[in-house]
C-alpha cells in the first residue's frame, strides 16, 4: 500500500463526537502503519505544540459560556496556525504520515454547526490561516451523541472526581448542541464523500480499526 501521495506522504485525520473513541484508534491505525513501515506521527487539536496545548486548556476546561462561538473559532485557529506551521508540514515534508487527532472539520461541526457560527465565516477565516491545505483522508466516528456521552472517559474522570480540572466544557453543553454537531459531521461527509469517510463508531474497537484499515486500503 502506498501512502505518498502527490510527492507528500498522507495527512489523516479522525473526527467525531463526544465519546465515539477518536484517541483509541488513532493509536491503533499508528500501529499498523508503522508495522508496515511507514514512519508516522500522532498529534491532536487544538494542541500538538506548547503553544497549542496552552490554549487547549483555556478552550476545553471551565464553563460552558467562558467563551463566545466567534472567540472559540479564533482561539483554535491561533492553535492551528502554530500547529501546521511547526508539526504539520515538517512531518509531512520529512516524509511522514501524519496522524491527526481532529482538526478543521471539528471547527465546523461544533463552533459552526452547533454554536452557531455562519460557516462561510469559519470557512473564510480557516482559508487564511491554512490556505490549500486539507486532509487528504479523513475518518468521521459515528456514535448517537447519548451513547457517546455515557462512554466518555472525560465525564467519567469528573464523576471520580468533581473537583478536577477535566476537559468536559463541551460535554457540559446542552444535549441539542451534541446533536446539531453530529449532523454537522454527516453534513460534512455528504459534501465531501471524496475525502471523508463515515466509520460507526458503535461497534468494538477492534471492528471499528478493520473498517478504517480496510477504508483506508481502498483509498490507495
Amino acid at each position: 500500500m502506498n501512502l505518498h501521495h502527490k510527492k507528500r506522504p498522507l495527512f489523516i485525520t479522525l473526527e467525531g463526537g463526544e465519546g465515539s473513541g477518536k484517541t483509541t484508534q488513532i493509536n491503533k491505525l499508528a500501529e499498523r502503519l508503522t508495522r508496515e513501515n511507514y514512519k508516522v506521527i500522532t498529534t491532536r487539536e487544538p494542541g500538538g505544540t506548547p503553544e497549542g496545548e496552552k490554549i487547549r486548556s483555556l478552550f476545553v476546561k471551565g464553563g460552558t459560556e467562558k467563551w463566545s462561538p466567534l472567540a472559540e473559532v479564533l482561539l483554535v485557529l491561533a492553535a492551528r496556525a502554530m500547529h501546521v506551521e511547526r508539526v504539520v508540514n515538517p512531518a509531512l515534508d520529512a516524509g511522514k504520515v501524519v496522524v491527526c487527532d481532529r482538526f478543521s472539520d471539528s471547527t465546523v461541526a461544533y463552533q459552526g454547526y452547533g454554536r452557531g457560527v455562519p460557516l462561510e465565516k469559519i470557512e473564510r477565516i480557516t482559508q487564511d490561516v491554512l490556505g490549500d491545505l486539507t486532509p487528504d483522508v479523513t475518518f468521521i466516528l459515528d456514535i448517537e451523541p447519548e451513547v457517546g456521552l455515557k462512554r466518555s472517559t472525560k465525564r467519567m474522570a469528573r464523576e471520580r472526581n468533581p473537583d478536577s480540572q477535566a476537559e468536559d466544557r463541551f460535554e457540559k453543553m446542552e444535549f441539542s448542541f451534541h446533536q446539531k454537531v453530529r449532523n454537522g459531521f454527516l453534513e460534512i461527509a455528504k459534501r465531501e464523500p471524496d475525502r471523508c469517510i463515515i466509520i460507526d463508531a458503535a461497534g468494538g474497537t477492534e471492528k471499528m480499526a478493520d473498517d478504517i484499515w480496510s477504508a483506508l486500503s481502498k483509498r490507495l
